[in-house]
């Protein structure tokens, strides 16, 4: 009961944080261009949170090192709290593309805090329902708080001060409770390369994702707000659209745990792509509000399961162990993406009309929808193992945490379990029993152990070898405690099946 009364608190505090960021992203974007900034301005606005929350995934970790979890969180609250707040009294275009920037930075340190804690009490049994609950939290309350400020109006005092006080109170949960302090956070593993290796296709439209999203959830408003449309229009839009995006997940997902993952890459990205073509054809307007909200709906349902679909595709390939480097290298392309996309699509509005930006998402949509084509012409499908899809957000980064709680996550990562791999001379093919490995031809990796029961992995390769480097004729075999929402425990000379990109 006490650790179930510590999650809920941490899942409020999450949501509270999501709420304000939900607001203040679309209050942002709509304030903005009633104070007639200029659309390369609105642009960069975009672009400095993606950068800050990259940059503050890499740096926070050091500075809860230093301080502590509790601290560390409190100083994240209360510097968003002061950065919104800074919003309202800096009202100008370069200070609030600096503003966005630091809230990027405290958002991403606030949400790592909060995710440590969660994978502190999370057992590989309930890391998945965790996962889930966490996931659908996130997204909800991101969508309420756009929803806000269809209340709340963008004139005034009232939007910025709610917003604040959502980021301020997202502390009490996690201060009123007893958990004790996590351990420390673990930085992410960035390997662009490795990701390249492992799957061409994700790198592409991890990057296409975050290009499409990046210019959508930044300018899309602005887009609303020149068809002169209301603030609560335009807030009740988004929210239409994010909506119907997250519920196509789940049904786009299973498809494509039973299918070519890349089939169904080819017709949500191509749909998403006819979508931007045709709104860029119509332009609705506020006398047709009803086609706006079906186009922006038809938007989210083909546009907001790519990258998630994109993740389990590139974990397909991906092999033991390399869960957290794809994971990681994935953030990274897709953050590079949030943060150029909102650039290209407020010149591309302000060169030709502001129904442009459309002609930006339907390019990348297309050009992803025509990679992911030539990759099934190069690479057959082949039936084999496959990653359970999980449901991730489509508009904004995940941090390191997030990637820790996946379930999907290998015990070989350091916020899982201990992964004890011992490499030995192959064993004679005689019928009597295998003798002792001497010392010296043995050769341990042992990651950092976890409280949970340790994995054992035993690889019967030659010590000269390195696990990329295993023959397709050697063995292994692996004994460990399985989660329940894994699948069973491979028998002995059992290999992960890999299949093709």
């Amino acid at each position: 009961m006490s650790s179930a009364l510590k999650i809920y608190a941490l899942f409020i505090g999450s949501a509270l944080l999501m709420f304000g960021g939900g607001l203040q992203g679309l209050l942002l974007s709509v304030r903005g261009a009633e104070e007639g900034f200029p659309l390369y301005a609105l642009g960069l606005i975009g672009t400095g949170w993606s950068v800050g929350f990259v940059a503050g995934s890499i740096t926070v970790p050091l500075l809860v090192k230093r301080v502590g979890h509790i601290r560390a969180f409190s100083i994240m609250a209360a510097i968003g709290t002061v950065t919104i707040l800074m919003n309202l009294l800096l009202i100008n275009d370069i200070s609030w593309i600096i503003l966005r920037a630091f809230s990027g930075f405290c958002f991403a340190g606030a949400a790592m805090i909060v995710e440590s804690w969660l994978n502190e009490v999370a057992d590989n049994r309930s890391r998945g329902t965790i996962f889930s609950v966490y996931t659908t939290i996130n997204m909800a309350a991101s969508t309420i708080g756009q929803l806000a400020m269809s209340i709340t109006g963008t004139a005034g005092y009232i939007p910025f001060v709610v917003g604040a006080i959502s980021f301020i109170c997202a502390v009490l949960p996690s201060a009123l409770t007893s958990t004790p302090q996590p351990r420390p956070i673990a930085s992410a593993k960035l390997d662009v390369v490795l990701l390249y290796k492992t799957s061409p296709l994700a790198v592409i439209a991890a990057f296409a994702c975050g290009m499409a999203n990046g210019c959508f959830g930044t300018l899309a408003p602005v887009y609303g707000f020149q068809q002169q449309l209301p603030a609560s229009e335009i807030s009740l839009l988004f929210a239409v659209t994010a909506v119907l995006g997250a519920i196509a997940q789940i049904p786009a997902g299973r498809i494509s745990d039973k299918i070519d993952r890349r089939l169904v890459i080819v017709a949500l990205s191509g749909g998403a792509c006819v979508i931007g073509f045709l709104t860029v054809l119509i332009n609705p307007s506020i006398d047709i509000l009803w086609l706006m909200f079906g186009l922006f709906g038809l938007y989210g349902l083909c546009a907001y399961p790519l990258y998630a679909i994109a993740v389990a595709h590139a974990n397909d390939f991906a092999k033991e162990g390399e869960f957290g480097r794809v994971a990681g290298g994935m953030l990274l392309v897709l953050g590079t993406g949030l943060a150029i996309g909102p650039i290209i699509g407020s010149w591309v509005m302000n060169s030709i009309a502001p129904v442009g930006l459309f002609i930006v998402t339907a390019t990348f949509h297309g050009a992803l929808a025509v990679t992911a084509f030539l990759r099934m012409r190069i690479r057959p499908y082949r039936q084999g193992w496959r990653v359970k899809f999980r449901v991730m957000s489509a508009e904004k980064p995940i941090s390191p945490g997030t990637v820790a709680l996946d379930p999907r996550a290998d015990e070989s990562q350091e916020n899982l379990p201990r992964t004890e791999t011992i490499r030995t001379a192959t064993p004679a093919p005689a019928a009597e029993p295998v003798p002792a490995t001497p010392v010296e031809e043995t050769e341990a990796e042992i990651i950092v152990p976890d409280p949970v029961e340790p994995v054992v992995v035993v690889d019967t390769t030659p010590s000269a070898e390195t696990p990329d480097e295993t023959p397709a004729s050697e063995t292994e075999a692996v004994v460990e405690e399985a989660p329940a929402d894994t699948p069973p425990e491979p028998h002995e000379g059992e290999k992960k099946p890999r299949t093709d990109d």
